[in-house]
């Protein structure tokens, strides 16, 4: 009999060390890129968006601030569990898994901050994509907010320690098998912790692969939060507008 597992985000992003040595994160910065978003794809007043691995809802709080109805789903269930404290009428949170289609459909599907690539299963990205496809009305948008790979590749920080709380969070990042790997490492109360973070070191070219696979269509890709033109070389980011 198979012992059940978790894959490592489901068990990672449900430990309260996540949250810790990521608060530091620019919500400001997410904000301003959920403005500048929501304004170039022209959602309708009072549209409906799917965040879609939403953590524990930041972004669907503050795309709810601006009028918006917001569905944050994550497979996480302590995250949704936190998440909840802020549902009202036209903000919820459910439970879900993201390679599988979600039960509505939407004026913009949203999957923010390198949410994506995280499957030991590889055909999981792709039903990912035809699940997003499944969740878009006539007139709605699909956005992948990704990593540059080329970018991060080539400015890896092979090691540092992260201090937060005064938890030492010893971190090791590095490329094996197409994947860009983080190992973290450390000590709470004696009691020693390790875990890694695994992402599919995915190219645009590789999303292209994808969304015709998919039968999506690619409309624009941007190289930052303020939608500026995507630069294999030297953009941060992978932002990836279809439908």
């Amino acid at each position: 009999m198979t012992k059940p597992t978790k894959q490592w985000y489901a068990s990672w992003f449900d430990t309260p060390y996540y949250h810790i040595l990521y608060k530091d994160r620019d919500y400001t910065e997410a904000q301003g890129f959920m403005d500048n978003l929501t304004n170039y794809l022209n959602i309708p007043e009072h549209g409906k968006i799917l965040d879609l691995a939403c953590g524990k809802g930041r972004h669907s709080v503050y795309l709810n601030s601006l009028g918006y109805n917001v569905t944050g789903a994550d497979l996480s269930e302590q995250s949704i569990i936190h998440a909840k404290q802020f549902e009202n009428k036209t903000l919820k949170f459910d439970v879900h898994d993201m390679s599988k289609p979600y039960p509505d459909t939407f004026d913009a599907v949203f999957n923010l901050f390198t949410s994506f690539g995280y499957f030991e299963d590889e055909s999981c990205n792709l039903e990912t994509i035809k699940s997003i496809k499944a969740e878009l009305n006539e007139f709605g948008f699909g956005v992948i907010d990704f990593m540059n790979t080329n970018y991060i590749i080539e400015n890896l920080v092979p090691q540092d320690i992260k201090t937060v709380e005064g938890i030492d969070f010893y971190q090791k990042r590095y490329v094996k098998n197409g994947y860009i790997i983080k190992d973290i490492s450390f000590e709470v109360g004696g009691e020693q912790f390790e875990f890694q973070e695994r992402v599919k070191a995915f190219t645009l070219e590789d999303f292209e692969t994808l969304f015709e696979k998919a039968g999506v269509h690619l409309l624009d890709v941007f190289g930052d939060f303020k939608l500026r033109k995507y630069h294999s070389k030297t953009s941060e980011r992978l932002i990836m507008i279809f439908k």
